[in-house]
């Protein structure tokens, strides 16, 4: 098994794991080919994937705004996960993003997501209570949620 930085020549690989994840959430604008090409090309070095025999079992997007980066769609595929694969992700990013002089990361998690919460906090992620987080859709384009 190895992690990578991914590329846009993974996208398709990733969008179908995407789509295999329980309870995951895809918004179809930015997570389009193009969206996720052009995050990329901003993120060169910071997004992993996790591959097997060629196939694509794990996928981190990450990136930063030059002051604190960020974790989006960390997943694993089901059958591989809690062998430390989505660790040996997020610590790779971690390293890309301290490479490019970045000392914070931040996510934001589904309430919901009780194994993703598990993992995070596993992982020494500290819950913030003491803030609001608000988001304000520029699109109409609706989330769709695998199940």
């Amino acid at each position: 098994m190895e992690i990578r930085a991914m590329t846009a020549e993974d996208y398709n690989n990733v969008y179908k794991l995407w789509n295999t994840i329980q309870g995951f959430a895809i918004r179809e604008l930015d997570d389009s080919k193009e969206a996720v090409s052009h995050f990329l090309q901003r993120n060169p070095a910071t997004s992993m994937v996790a591959e097997e025999t060629g196939s694509i079992i794990g996928a981190l997007l990450c990136g930063h705004d030059g002051r604190s980066g960020c974790f989006y769609h960390v997943c694993v595929k089901e059958e591989y996960q809690k062998h430390g694969i989505g660790k040996k992700m997020v610590l790779a990013a971690m390293e890309a993003l301290k490479k490019e002089g970045i000392c914070r990361v931040n996510l934001v998690a589904f309430r919901s997501n009780v194994i993703g919460n598990a993992f995070w906090k596993s992982m020494g992620f500290v819950l913030r209570e003491d803030l609001n987080y608000y988001d304000f859709a520029l699109s109409e384009d609706t989330i769709r949620i695998v199940k």
